[in-house]
């Protein structure tokens, strides 16, 4: 093996366990009841008057439709997003943010903020800004594939 792939596959390790431990620590945290796929589609709903289709939300998330359209039931079983139709498309729907839902979106932010916090804290300001552009870009490549 080459010290290229080598590198690639340490890499691609590092990233795959540090998601799954992320996660975890998140899950853990997050108000009693809230996913995080349901915290996620509630952040990416969270800027004033973002309306998306669920297949827009499934394409930004990377699942199926299927899997979008099962995570967007519980949220409008939760109360925390409205599913209305598309004015210009009555065979689509579009999904927002309820007040209910921001609500729970900024209690789920409060809860880990702390952990957050504490990682970015310890890992050190700076070296976390020198980190983000090269996640960005791995994350743009990978999007790209």
């Amino acid at each position: 093996m080459s010290d290229n792939n080598a590198l690639a596959i340490a890499l691609f390790g590092e990233i795959l366990t540090a998601d799954q431990l992320a996660r975890a620590r998140l899950s853990k945290v997050l108000p009693k009841g809230m996913e995080l796929s349901h915290f996620s589609v509630l952040n990416h709903l969270a800027p004033a008057g973002a309306e998306r289709s669920p297949a827009q939300l499934a394409k930004a998330f990377h699942v199926t439709r299927g899997a979008m359209t099962n995570t967007l039931n519980k949220l409008e079983l939760a109360g925390y997003i409205h599913i209305r139709p598309d004015w210009d498309d009555a065979r689509r729907k579009i999904v927002g943010i309820s007040p209910a839902g921001r609500q729970a979106r900024d209690e789920a932010l409060a809860s880990i903020a702390p952990m957050i916090s504490e990682i970015v804290s310890e890992l050190g300001e700076a070296r976390v800004r020198a980190a983000l552009p090269i996640l960005r870009e791995l994350r743009v490549k990978l999007d790209q594939a």
